[in-house]
């Protein structure tokens, strides 16, 4: 695994074929589609240089100058490692020679990133813009804790970042926060009827003063708003600190009467499209958040999912996939809507959604995911996942999200090698071209994408298509054996300056009947689980009838057969090679997994889970798909300890991270030892440090990871032990042969373990 993750520290790229089959025949034969995980804007190795220039483009295909390009000095000609144009180097190159080469052609650099400085000075950068609107349906303790998380990041808020602030219920308010000494004000909309931008204009008087321009789009400053008239709207932080302070201490519950057998009106909808309208007009194209809380579902006007009636349940799975959730299709129509309109504006939606019941993230996935926000799932606004999270968005520092905005990123591959599409956090720019494959994945036919947020762990899963259709012949074969791909991602950094960073690779293809040695050398399987976690998940929502399960059964048959080595109908003899050994342990993990089965989670939770997979980068996936599992004993410190449910002892601790979730699981003699107090004596100390040990690792887990991690710490036999058990694999379970092991546990379970799993996966593959 370790060259993988060199590859990864120097280029932000796992793929799961690092040697690529070189036909189109032979890459449907690898099951698992060539594919890569590249995460645009991850903190580049401190000995990379910034660029104070501008990037050395080809004029054939616009792909940028870098170390596979082919430089002849004498003649001050550059090759293109594309299309092969021969590209002239301007004045300002005509120094270079071999032993002054400029940074984007050194080996190591084949990430590099620029900042070209003609651009705008940095008094002119574009400041942030942080949009909170919040929800007032809530009860007084909810409001409460949400009024305390708020107050305690608005004095994180950079000064010079532009705030504004909507609350809404029954009714949408939209607060003047630049009122100076005069009374403030609050605009008042109407929650149960569709709101447009001309209305928004008209009602909130930006045309008292100065009249609107009778042609073209109104946009910000310079098409016919005065700075005075957005400036009531949006401040900058260190202005309106006071302000807001203000309007939050008085916030309170929607004072809307509340039938007691109805939920209270809430009218998320119309409160994000005036939102969206209102940053439309006066901030376009600027880097701008709508942050949204909520504390429960939308029940009035536009984007309603569920009726006020209480005797009527929100949708559940069953309901989605018996098309008998009235509401669910208009709401997605709503918000695809809203994310077109976003997109179009450069403007990013983050949810909070904090709530015991469900508030319609499953709706809101598509201008969440599209627009590439960030969202958080919590119980309560009370909740440590909520207030951390929230604080770790405005925290600068080692462990800063690395916020950046206004992203677009390009492709460009060898003649060989088309895009299918992008699973991810980002919308296609319908920018198509030859590059383009006939079949489409994702956010597919285009080969630029629009990434209105991105963050430092933003990774998108790129999937390919070889399109060479017979094999060449060998000494062509030796002579051109590889294949380039080129990534730019050029975005505004969160210093308010815009970067392009360019990423180019080089990967060796193979063909010919004995290249199945090279492609498993090549294997990552990592990057293969992600890749079939994203697509399952993709898979699931797109594609009705679709049988998950049967899928993953069926990818990891054909793979096991095609690279394992075996004699036919012989299962004993079937052996794998060490890089293909861990796959089925983590399919079998994925079919148990919260992306795949959906039992016993709300459509909101599985829309969750899945969009914090779609935007993560493979470390983080990876445990979400196989938690990692680490024990603590007297006698051997921390060890890595199988993820199974012999690995309980009771004279153990046990660590467990499932990434939404650390858990902390004290075995039965240590959960009676802690409560007789054992740890408080000075005799023993070890005891106490024994108990310390997990509690510290996983507060170091917590404090690098969005969103924050629950927290659970629990003994044997206890209630909450249940987070821990459901991850487990049950080689032990209520009606097993042998008796459970003293201090161990049993599963109460009908799940097959993991060796049974194996043994009909060798059946099978050899078959």
């Amino acid at each position: 695994m370790t060259e993988f993750l060199d590859l990864e520290t120097q280029d932000a790229v796992r793929m799961p074929w690092n040697v690529l089959p070189g036909t189109k025949q032979e890459a449907a034969q690898c099951v698992i589609p060539i594919s890569a995980i590249y995460t645009p804007i991850k903190p580049l190795p401190n000995t990379t240089p910034l660029l104070p220039y501008s990037p050395l483009r080809c004029r054939n295909c616009r792909s940028v100058l870098n170390p596979f390009s082919i430089v002849d000095f004498s003649t001050k000609i550059w090759i293109c490692s594309f299309c092969l144009h021969r590209n002239h180097f301007p004045h300002h190159y005509q120094s270079i020679s071999d032993d002054n080469l400029p940074a984007e052609l050194f080996p190591q650099y084949t990430t590099i990133e620029y900042e070209p400085q003609n651009e705008r000075p940095a008094s002119q950068a574009i400041p942030q813009v942080f949009f909170f609107v919040v929800d007032t349906c809530m009860i007084e303790e909810e409001i409460g804790f949400l009024r305390s998380g708020l107050s305690r990041v608005i004095g994180e808020i950079p000064e010079n970042s532009l705030v504004g602030l909507i609350t809404f219920g029954r009714y949408v308010c939209v607060h003047e926060l630049g009122f100076f000494g005069r009374v403030p004000k609050v605009y008042v909309f109407n929650g149960a009827k569709e709101i447009t931008k001309d209305q928004v204009l008209e009602q909130m008087g930006f045309f008292l003063k100065k009249p609107r321009p009778a042609t073209g789009v109104v946009a910000g400053v310079r098409d016919g708003l005065s700075q005075e008239s957005i400036s009531r709207f949006l401040l900058p932080a260190a202005d309106c600190e006071f302000a807001l302070n203000s309007v939050l201490d008085e916030l309170q519950k929607d004072p809307w009467p509340v039938p007691a057998d109805q939920r209270a009106p809430r009218s998320t909808g119309t409160a994000l499209t005036i939102a969206a309208h209102l940053l439309g007009v006066c901030v376009p194209g600027s880097g701008a958040r709508i942050m949204a809380f909520l504390g429960g579902p939308t029940t009035e006007g536009p984007g309603s999912i569920v009726s006020k009636a209480l005797s009527e349940p929100i949708r559940s799975h069953k309901d989605l996939d018996k098309d008998a959730a009235p509401f669910f299709n208009k709401a997605v129509k709503l918000y695809e809507g809203l994310a077109k309109q976003l997109i179009h504006q450069g403007h990013v939606l983050d949810v909070f959604a904090c709530a015991l019941d469900q508030v319609g993230v499953a709706e809101l996935k598509v201008a969440v995911e599209k627009t590439g926000g960030l969202v958080v799932l919590a119980e309560s606004f009370g909740h440590s996942v909520f207030k951390d999270s929230l604080l770790r968005v405005f925290q600068s520092g080692d462990t800063d999200l690395g916020l950046s905005s206004n992203g677009i990123f390009e492709v460009n591959f060898s003649k060989d090698i088309k895009i299918q599409g992008i699973l991810g956090p980002c919308a296609s720019l319908e920018k198509k071209g030859a590059l383009c494959s006939d079949t489409s994945i994702g956010q597919g036919g285009t080969t630029a994408w629009k990434m209105c947020g991105l963050d430092k762990s933003t990774s998108l899963c790129l999937i390919f298509d070889i399109v060479k259709k017979e094999s060449s012949d060998v000494i062509g074969q030796a002579a051109n054996n590889q294949f380039y791909f080129q990534f730019l991602t050029y975005y505004q950094h969160s210093n308010g300056q815009m970067r392009l960073r360019a990423t180019t690779l080089s990967r060796r293809w193979v063909t010919g009947p004995g290249n199945i040695q090279d492609l498993v050398a090549g294997f990552d399987q990592e990057a293969a689980a992600v890749v079939m976690g994203r697509l399952v998940s993709f898979k699931m929502e797109t594609e009705a009838e679709f049988d998950p399960i049967r899928w993953l059964d069926k990818t990891l048959i054909h793979l096991c057969s095609r690279f394992g080595d075996y004699q036919k109908d012989n299962p004993s003899s079937f052996v794998l090679s060490p890089r293909l050994s861990i796959i089925p342990q983590f399919v079998f993990n994925l079919r148990r997994s919260q992306f795949v089965q959906v039992f016993n989670n709300s459509p909101d939770e599985t829309a969750y889970f899945r969009m914090v997979m779609n935007r993560e980068n493979v470390a983080n996936s990876v445990v979400m798909i196989q938690p990692s599992l680490i024990s603590y004993a007297f006698n051997s410190g921390a060890e890595p300890a199988l993820l199974d449910v012999a690995s309980i002892a009771a004279d153990r601790i046990l660590l467990l991270d499932s990434y939404f979730t650390v858990v902390v699981f004290h075995g039965s003699t240590i959960a009676q030892w802690r409560k007789a107090g054992y740890q408080n004596e000075p005799e023993h100390k070890v005891f106490a440090q024994l108990l310390q040990a997990p509690l510290d690792d996983a507060d170091a887990i917590v404090k690098e990871r969005f969103p924050v991690p629950r927290l659970v710490i629990c003994d044997q036999h206890g209630s909450q032990a249940r987070f821990l058990l459901a991850k487990l694999n049950p080689s032990a379970t209520y009606n097993s042969e042998a008796p459970p092991t003293p201090g161990g546990d049993v599963l109460f379970t009908d799940d097959v373990s993991f060796e049974i799993f194996l043994d009909h996966l060798q059946r099978l593959a050899v078959q």
